[in-house]
């Protein structure tokens, strides 16, 4: 893709368009749902389909029409290649749009990739595995669920890395190289502090011994003081589980496992992770806020 096809992709694409080419960049897979969560909230005005209304602001009185516009569009970026959905479907067929599956097409990583004047090519081929799909559009859920905070007022999103900008590279005792690799990192600022977190998104599928290793990696990375000597404090740590019974079976691996200071983590259901970030100013603990 040469400069002058992304300038008349420029020229053609709208601002949500855009927007949404950069959310499959940053999650990598994002089903029909969050899409029209992220970007055709039907509480807001947004920007129609630049072909059918030439830029007129117009809003989606219902969820219902916020998803019709949402397929449209979705349809339309499909079309030039931009985006690409997978045959895997969430919830099946019967699910409707809302089960469809996307990432960046061919054309699509070749616009962003020319965009932002990057060399190297990401390859966006159909995920074989379904373990790699969930834990995705898991970490991607996340996401989505703060970005909706933020929209809500309930807290301001200053900084968001999904894998891989969210790694960390330290020297650990022995001398080698080692990776921290966060599922997300995430700075949210209330009133005048700022809250910084690592968040794993555990989907009950490994077994307790390999969380208990990543824990472990936590704390040598914690130990090196690093994000400290940046930030001025350590992040929380959350683990983000699917029901109260894996939150339990976690929780107990952590407070037993020798050597480990389990209260480096907290361990929450996904239904808790909204209350969990908002609440941060009374449940985290002072060392973990900063003021701005």
């Amino acid at each position: 893709m040469t400069r002058d096809n992304v300038a008349d992709l420029l020229l053609y694409l709208s601002e949500r368009d855009r927007s949404i080419l950069d959310s499959l960049r940053e999650l990598r897979l994002l089903t029909t749902t969050q899409l029209r969560r992220l970007h055709f909230h039907h509480q807001e005005d947004d920007t129609s389909d630049n072909e059918e209304e030439s830029g007129r602001k117009k809003g989606h009185t219902t969820e219902a029409a916020a998803a019709v516009a949402a397929m449209r569009v979705m349809g339309r970026l499909e079309a030039r290649g931009l985006v690409a959905r997978l045959m895997r479907r969430i919830g099946g067929v019967r699910a409707g749009s809302a089960s469809i599956v996307w990432q960046l097409g061919a054309a699509g990583e070749r616009f962003l990739r020319v965009l932002y004047g990057e060399d190297k090519r990401r390859r966006y081929s159909e995920p074989s595995s379904t373990l790699f799909i969930d834990h995705t559009l898991a970490v991607a859920e996340a996401a989505v669920r703060l970005r909706e905070l933020e929209r809500d007022d309930a807290l301001e999103v200053v900084g968001l890395e999904p894998e891989p900008k969210s790694w960390r590279s330290f020297m650990a005792p022995h001398g080698a190289r080692s990776w921290l690799k966060p599922d997300l990192f995430a700075i949210t600022a209330s009133g005048e502090f700022e809250d910084h977190w690592f968040i794993e998104v555990d989907r009950a599928t490994e077994h307790l011994g390999v969380v208990l290793r990543k824990a472990h990696v936590y704390q040598r990375y914690a130990a090196t003081g690093a994000h400290q000597a940046e930030h001025g404090l350590f992040p929380a740590m959350l683990w983000v589980v699917p029901d109260a019974k894996r939150r339990q079976a976690l929780h107990d691996a952590l407070t037993t496992e020798r050597g480990l200071q389990a209260d480096m983590f907290r361990v929450i259901t996904e239904e808790q992770l909204t209350d969990a970030m908002v609440g941060s100013a009374t449940s985290i603990d002072k060392g973990e806020r900063e003021k701005k």
